[in-house]
């Protein structure tokens, strides 16, 4: 599929340019096709991204998600998570509970892998969007003058192209450069590359303006299953740091998540050695013999597989919070737009919810994309901002403060699966998390019925010059 661009009279679909491959760009794409539009999808990375941790699929993301269509591929895909445990420096298991009151999840609520959702979403977009891989945005430059794009692109990369179907006159749009690809210009461009967005920094500023840190730093990553777990998480606890091994369905190995407490750090995001050396510093003794820091002893193991992972993954507990996400024809999504950080553990329902509400917006009839930009974040900001509060709270409560809190918890752990009122606590324990959950109700847009090919003229919607 090639961008042919559309001129000012023309009736083929708009065209959009999306940043990132992960959850929210390919969730978009999705909805965006099926409304007609002519979707690009550009990722940093040179393939699909298939690492990550396990992700939730709660309230109106699991709407969203059966909306989709895919709800039963989510559920044939799940983690299958049967307990949690916490346990000792021995890693003696002291108190066991059912995995979905650890993950605060009900009804149809369910958890797949990170990386099992995004080739989910690949699988059911790669045959009618547009994927380039090994390739990143350089540039964004809005159109609205009658110079042509190929003029614009000569003085902004220092070249000249030979005109030909992307140089249109007068016609609103947003003209790109890659790393890459040659420059081409489209009718909007999504910015949904994740905390530290490429689109948000070229069309917003610099990131260090939005970014609200929660106190803590997360690192996750694959690690042999030498606990021999199976669809099991466990959890140990020390002052300022928690410890995490679990296993999911159909996986031989185990993944790690390790989280300590720090003030903001500063550090290259995408140096993995800067990153190891960091978490490595924050769990120094930690689970050694002859050390006086104690901690489990599975923690040097675990360590060590951080260093020989292939999908580690390693950043701090941050929102973004941004006055807007739009400017001109360029919209954010998805964490790109109001990241809740792996606290809230609603990151990857939101990007699927506002995925949906976005293209619902952007195809309504008679709008403008900068009316549709506004109807987007109405529906959104409410949802958002119960999210963020959840994050702020589990940002805090994930790691104690001391032994003593450590031992109470254990503790309430322990005496909770005796309790006579067991079912009502853990309610109450999910009630934070379902509120947010459940914290927006989705509009019904109309859907055009799929066709076996491309969208029909009929079903094609268009913006005036």
């Amino acid at each position: 599929m090639s961008d042919t661009g559309p001129s000012p009279r023309s009736t083929t679909p708009r065209t959009v340019l999306i940043s990132g491959a992960s959850i929210a760009g390919p969730a978009l794409a999705y909805w965006l096709h099926r409304y007609g539009f002519a979707v690009t999808v550009v990722e940093r990375a040179p393939e699909l991204r298939t690492g990550g941790y396990k992700v939730d699929i709660r309230g109106a993301a699991v709407e969203a998600a059966e909306r989709m269509g895919i709800l039963e591929d989510i559920q044939r895909a799940s983690t299958d998570m049967r307990t949690g445990a916490y346990v000792n420096d021995d890693g003696r298991r002291i108190a066991t509970l059912p995995a979905d009151i650890f993950g605060a999840r009900v009804g149809r609520d369910d958890e797949i892998m990170r990386g099992d959702l995004a080739r989910i979403l690949y699988e059911h977009t790669r045959a009618d969007v547009e994927y380039l891989f090994g390739d990143s945005i350089t540039s964004i430059t809005s159109t609205t003058s009658t110079a042509s794009v190929t003029e614009v692109t000569e003085r902004a990369v220092g070249h000249h192209e030979a005109d030909g179907p992307n140089g249109v006159n007068g016609v609103n749009g947003v003209n790109v450069t890659f790393e890459h690809a040659a420059p081409r210009r489209f009718d909007l461009v999504v910015g949904a590359d994740g905390l530290h967005s490429t689109v948000r920094r070229l069309a917003f500023g610099p990131e260090e303006q939005f970014v609200r840190h929660l106190g803590a730093y997360i690192s996750a990553f694959s690690m042999p299953n030498e606990l021999g777990l199976d669809r099991e998480e466990l959890y140990h606890a020390l002052p300022g740091r928690l410890i995490c091994a679990y296993s999911s369905a159909g996986d031989p190995a185990a993944k790690g998540l390790l989280v300590f407490r720090s003030p903001r750090l500063s550090y290259d995001h995408r140096d993995r050695q800067q990153q190891l050396a960091l978490l490595e510093a924050a769990f120094e003794g930690v689970g050694a013999e002859a050390s006086q820091a104690g901690g489990w002893g599975q923690v040097p193991r675990m360590l060590e597989a951080a260093r020989e992972a292939g999908d580690f993954y390693f950043d701090g507990m941050q929102l973004i919070e941004m006055d807007r996400w739009s400017h001109g024809r360029v919209v954010l999504l998805g964490d790109a737009a109001h990241c809740p950080s792996p606290a809230s553990g609603q990151g990857t329902g939101m990007a699927l919810v506002g995925a949906y509400v976005l293209a619902g917006e952007l195809a309504a009839a008679g709008r403008t994309p900068e009316e549709a930009f506004g109807r987007y974040e109405t529906e959104m900001r409410g949802y958002v901002a119960v999210n963020h509060a959840l994050a702020r709270k589990f940002a805090r409560d994930m790691t104690a403060d001391t032994r003593r809190q450590i031992r109470f918890r254990h503790l309430m752990m322990r005496i909770l699966p005796h309790m006579p009122w067991k079912n009502l606590i853990a309610k109450k324990i999910a009630e934070d998390v379902q509120r947010a959950a459940q914290a927006i109700t989705l509009k019904d847009y109309p859907v055009p019925h799929r066709a076996a090919g491309p969208a029909s003229a009929a079903a094609r919607p268009t913006y005036a010059a």
